[in-house]
């Protein structure tokens, strides 16, 4: 009987060291999440310090962003404008460009050409 007492021990052992290790996955877990939640919170803190830097060295420069921005889109409107009457007064003079282009067209057969295809069917040039 003495076996099955040692057997019984051993079990309950192996039974408690399963537990003990499940406490020490679940406590290693909660020591990780404690420790990610520090680290934002240190994280944020930083963030939180150059944000505040950086608005007060921007202040400090004297540049307020809103009018640096109205500027720049009144700029922008502007040259838009610009190039939209530019585009309005030459439209008509490109497409009368392109129009002659395409309207002409020469019935000259040029010499080069006309070498080409003598040679080709060897005939002599005739000048």
């Amino acid at each position: 009987m003495q076996s099955g007492t040692g057997i019984q021990e051993l079990m309950a052992a192996e039974t408690r060291a399963s537990q003990i290790v499940a406490e020490a996955r679940i406590g290693r877990g909660d020591r990780m999440k404690q420790a990610k939640v520090e680290a934002q919170e240190l994280i944020d803190a930083y963030r939180g310090e150059k944000q505040e830097e950086f608005n007060n060295m921007a202040l400090s420069k004297g540049g307020s962003e809103g009018n640096a921005s109205a500027k720049l889109q009144a700029e922008t409107n502007a040259e838009i404008t610009r190039m939209q009457a530019k585009f309005q007064s030459n439209a008509q003079k490109a497409v009368d460009v392109l129009l002659s282009k395409c309207c002409e067209v020469s019935l000259e057969v040029p010499s080069a050409r006309v070498r080409a295809t003598q040679k080709e069917y060897g005939v002599e040039s005739i000048q």
